[in-house]
């Protein structure tokens, strides 16, 4: 058995936000994928200073170090921006908050 304790009428403020987690997932993704793409484009011609050829999986890490938190930061941007944009279409409703009690 359960009865009603008590219930009050109150305003909520309902908001659509972007997920950042998200967004920084993508951002992160989309900066391995640049990596991959400048790593295939480079050219492998021996260094005049030293006279080296650096392999591609070396050039492709060093290009992650880069790319990655440019991905990020600029999707976390991104994130705030529409979450600024989001905020000026908050909507107030009234919502009944209700307290169950339940007895055995």
């Amino acid at each position: 058995m359960s009865s009603h304790d008590s219930s009050q009428t109150v305003e909520a403020t309902v908001r659509r936000v972007p997920r950042f987690g998200v967004f920084m997932a993508i951002g992160v993704v989309l900066g391995i994928i640049a990596a991959g793409i400048l790593t295939m484009v480079g050219s492998y011609e021996p260094s005049e200073a030293v006279n080296v050829v650096y392999p591609p999986g070396q050039v492709f890490g060093f290009l992650l170090l880069w790319t990655v938190p440019i991905g990020f930061a600029l999707a976390s941007v991104v994130a705030l921006i529409l979450e600024r944009v989001a905020r000026r279409h908050d909507h107030v409703v009234r919502v009944e908050h209700e307290t169950i009690i339940e007895r055995d």
